[in-house]
């Protein structure tokens, strides 16, 4: 089946520079674009590359605080002198200010906010924003990179419009900003699988998160060991995430799709290839219910062109050559989109991660399942 699809993008959002030595990398987000573009992603009818926006104040505000707003904007223009760390800003660590953040972060979250108004509208099947997907910023400080929380802000204007959301996310790291939005709101099922917090940045996303009153049940965390390959990673997410997104029956799919997961970003401990990961991404496809996706984390440049302008021809229903086009070799450091390794992960690690998966997996059957009218 064909869907109507848009790619919202501007070159804007690869412009700016965190730090000179940070592992985001904008750039990346021009990579995408610029892979797809080449592989005529955007000639067909059923796909619409579209224009982004900032986000307004207004917008911004549905989630984040105003002092929390203004201190963007001030750090922004180089007022460094106001007090960065009560808002998690720090020179040298995650969250650097920058010249024109708060117009980077603006642009980017708007991004998101004008993909879901296309899929809200009915105007599209699926809409995609690579440049979104910052799932740590909190209500009043920036986390993980992350300055303004684009798809809390995203679930938040569905639910204006009524809408029961999914929210599922695939980066390696807990999409704790998100979570913790929604914990105690069952018109939002939130589902994270990630490398554990016990290893890994920031360190929550355990199975126990479950969320808290109405909530209880509604928020689902699938934790996987370090060295977790394509095939656990796989059938933990096949046992938890299909079943789980059937019963809730949302109104619409919201998709952050990091492919920090990639075995060998620089900065986590996952083994995904991109054949893991874009299997996972026809699981959600293969919902066909109204879909918002985002990018998110990805650190290894060529891992992230290739992963998400697989994750777009998934969302056309498109299979792409698997020779780059021309010049992406060099830019990328193979000649082919997709992977034909196989990763090599030491017998002991495998049974190690496989005895941590199942645990996952039991816990949210016994804690979540019910809830949701659900066998264990």
């Amino acid at each position: 089946m064909t869907r109507r699809a848009a790619f919202v993008y501007d070159e804007a959002m690869s412009q700016h520079q965190l730090r000179s030595d940070h592992p985001m990398r904008p750039v990346r987000l021009q990579n995408t674009f610029d892979l797809l573009k080449a592989y005529g992603a955007f000639d067909e009818n059923t796909s619409r590359l579209t224009p982004a926006r900032p986000a307004s104040e207004e917008e911004l505000g549905w989630l984040h605080t105003q002092d929390y707003i203004e201190a963007v904007k001030r750090f922004s223009l180089g007022h460094s002198g106001q007090d960065m760390s009560r808002f998690n800003f720090t020179i040298h660590g995650d969250n650097p200010t920058y010249p024109g953040m708060y117009e980077a972060a603006a642009l980017s979250t708007g991004g998101t906010l004008v993909a879901a108004e296309m899929v809200a509208q009915g105007q599209v099947d699926v809409a995609f924003n690579i440049s979104g997907g910052l799932h740590h910023a909190a209500p009043g400080h920036a986390s993980g990179f992350c300055v303004f929380n684009d798809p809390a802000l995203a679930v938040k204007y569905f639910l204006a419009q009524g809408w029961r959301v999914a929210y599922v996310d695939i980066d390696a790291h807990h999409g704790d900003g998100v979570q913790n939005a929604f914990f105690d709101d069952p018109r939002v099922l939130t589902i994270s699988v990630h490398e554990s917090g016990q290893f890994l940045f920031p360190g929550s996303g355990h199975v126990d998160e479950v969320g808290i009153g109405a909530g209880v049940g509604y928020s689902v965390n699938l934790p996987l060991y370090p060295y977790t390959g394509d095939d656990l990673y796989l059938e933990s997410f096949g046992e938890i995430v299909p079943p789980l997104l059937r019963a809730f029956a949302p109104d619409v799919l919201v998709t952050q799709l990091g492919i920090d997961s990639y075995h060998s970003d620089p900065l986590t401990h996952l083994q995904v290839t991109t054949r893991g990961y874009v299997a996972a991404i026809r699981e959600l496809a293969a919902l066909g219910i109204p879909w918002l996706a985002m990018g998110g984390g990805g650190y290894d440049l060529s891992a992230v062109a290739r992963g998400w302008t697989l994750a777009y021809g998934v969302m056309l229903d498109v299979e792409w050559p698997d020779r780059l086009p021309a010049g992406f070799a060099e830019l990328l450091g193979t000649g082919d989109l997709r992977d034909t390794i196989n990763v090599e992960i030491p017998a002991d690690v495998r049974r190690d991660a496989r005895r941590f998966a199942e645990e996952s997996t039991a816990a949210i059957k016994q804690e979540v399942f019910p809830v949701h009218s659900l066998n264990a």
